[in-house]
């Protein structure tokens, strides 16, 4: 492997937030080389689409694709590309549109940035028609930026979701970005004559964009063994560039060399973009990691889409079954702006990444991809489900930890019942006790628990498994029943019989939620 690393490791420059290939490497900062990739990349196909997580260096592709299609090659060398004797480092008119700078509230943003983008190219190269409609002029742009410089166009378009994205949740804004876009992307298509190479990347992939309806030379890699580690660092990689950032960072915080490697494998590794693929590093927390020298959770820091618990909470989706869910191939390559599962956006988003496949059914098992997302996530999740847990008068978060460690049900089901009496509770119709049984797997979760909701036995399934060094806590929910029949319930199906082989003690617990208090009415409990 070929990367471009400074001679000085303890002084390595970290591209932290740097997007930029050209500046990236005439200032000197380490650079992981992906040109390899994108070599294979380009000498097998025109038309690509990538989906990839935020952050996770979708932008830095992008303009090293310009640089070389600009025939930059002094930024290239030392670079596995530069030592292709095949490629001739022809300059290209190069097509670069960047939707990520915006917020688009209003449908007149979008074809604000198209026009501008438009109006920059045509002023290059000649021949501006800002009478015609947007996707018109970008075919005439196309088609005079070949015809003045003889060499096919290549046209690279970053986070080309954004707008979509800004607007879940508005189907009216939606229909209007819709008709902008097919308009305008279908330019890739009726212009195939002038193209040379064309590359889309977004966070997600909306199916009823007519760039994947129509635009059938679009070739999807999302899911391509080839590109897995287009983006992203692999361990190698890891390994090899930043190997005396590592020694740094364990020498920071006490650790061996193994040690350090192992808690960046558990804390920022694990995604998965094919099912055979090795796992990948999330390259915004591992160079903050190194920046600090501290470990932490760099990436939900920077920000989480409110849109994705939003879907969760109004479909009362079950959220431990979101963790380990089994879906297909289409399901996870688009997203359909009024499907009411919020399975494709989290993973897509990076919430979720593969952990298996099952060839016989052909379907995907999803799961966190780390201890940085998971953690993250389910502290997130927690204000929407429960507004006081910070709140030391109601909650003690440590007794209820200390509580559940000691083999003390009755202890922490009655802070449980204090703080699910002012957690915020909407009067939506639906399935209210799958409203509980989440914010009951929130709480634990968020605590360090092993939690398993709807946990599957020969006889039927158990509301809520919580597991500890010494104890396991079997509950069943109702909702305006009885604490007796959700004890009897766990009695008369023998839920605890997949775990008497072991030592733990088991608690068997009843607990009925009432509609009227919203919170815990009555609670039974039963060792074993």
């Amino acid at each position: 492997m070929h990367a471009y690393t400074n001679n000085y490791c303890n002084n390595m420059k970290l591209p932290i937030g740097i997007q930029d290939f050209e500046s990236l490497r005439i200032d000197g900062y380490a650079y992981v080389d992906k040109t390899a990739q994108i070599y294979r990349l380009i000498s097998e196909g025109r038309y690509y689409f990538l989906s990839r997580p935020r952050r996770f260096g979708k932008s830095l592709l992008i303009t090293t694709l310009k640089a070389l299609f600009l025939g930059k090659r002094e930024l290239f060398r030392g670079l596995a590309i530069d030592q292709k004797e095949d490629w001739d480092w022809a300059v290209h008119p190069v097509l670069h549109l960047d939707l990520n700078t915006n917020k688009y509230d209003r449908a007149e943003v979008l074809e604000q940035k198209l026009g501008e983008s438009l109006r920059v190219w045509e002023q290059e190269y000649g021949n501006p028609r800002p009478d015609l409609p947007l996707g018109m002029r970008f075919e005439k742009v196309i088609e005079q930026a070949y015809k003045v410089t003889g060499q096919r166009v290549v046209i690279l378009i970053d986070e080309y979701d954004k707008p979509m994205l800004q607007a879940i949740g508005n189907n009216k804004l939606q229909e209007e970005y819709r008709a902008t876009l097919k308009g305008f992307y279908g330019a890739l298509k009726s212009m195939d004559g002038c193209i040379k190479f064309a590359l889309l990347t977004g966070v997600t992939k909306f199916g009823k964009v007519s760039v994947f309806s129509d635009l059938n030379n679009l070739v999807d890699i999302s899911l391509d063994y080839d590109a897995y580690d287009i983006c992203g660092i692999t361990e190698e990689e890891l390994l090899s560039v930043f190997a005396e950032r590592i020694d740094m960072l364990a020498q920071r915080n006490g650790l061996t060399h193994e040690e350090c490697v192992a808690k960046l494998r558990k804390m920022y590794d694990g995604y998965h973009f094919e099912e055979n693929a090795p796992g990948i590093y999330n390259p915004f927390s591992v160079l903050n990691t190194f920046m600090k020298n501290k470990f932490g959770s760099y990436w939900f820091e920077t920000g989480t889409p409110t849109y994705l618990v939003e879907l969760l909470r109004n479909y009362y989706y079950d959220l431990d079954k979101m963790a380990q869910a089994e879906v297909t191939a289409d399901v996870l390559n688009s997203i359909d702006a009024d499907s009411k599962d919020p399975i494709p956006v989290i993973y897509q988003s990076g919430y979720l990444t593969l952990k298996g496949y099952n060839a016989e059914f052909k379907k995907y098992v999803l799961g966190f991809p780390n201890e940085e997302v998971e953690e993250g996530f389910v502290k997130y999740l927690a204000p929407y489900y429960l507004n006081n847990i910070d709140r030391k008068t109601s909650f003690n978060a440590e007794e209820f930890t200390m509580d559940v460690r000691s083999g003390k049900p009755e202890q922490f089901l009655e802070r449980l019942k204090s703080l699910f009496a002012s957690a915020p509770y909407d009067s939506t119709t639906g399935d209210k006790e799958n409203h509980f049984q989440n914010m009951m797997w929130v709480v634990f979760k968020m605590m360090g628990f092993y939690s398993h909701t709807e946990y599957h036995t020969s006889d039927g399934r158990i509301d809520l498994l919580v597991e500890t060094t010494l104890y396991r806590y079997i509950m069943e929910f109702k909702l305006d029943g009885t604490a007796e029949e959700a004890l009897q319930q766990i009695k008369s199906k023998d839920y605890q019989l997949p775990f008497q082989v072991d030592e733990k003690k088991i608690f068997l617990i009843g607990v009925n939620f009432s509609r009227e208090t919203r919170t815990i009415e009555k609670y039974l409990i039963d060792d074993f």
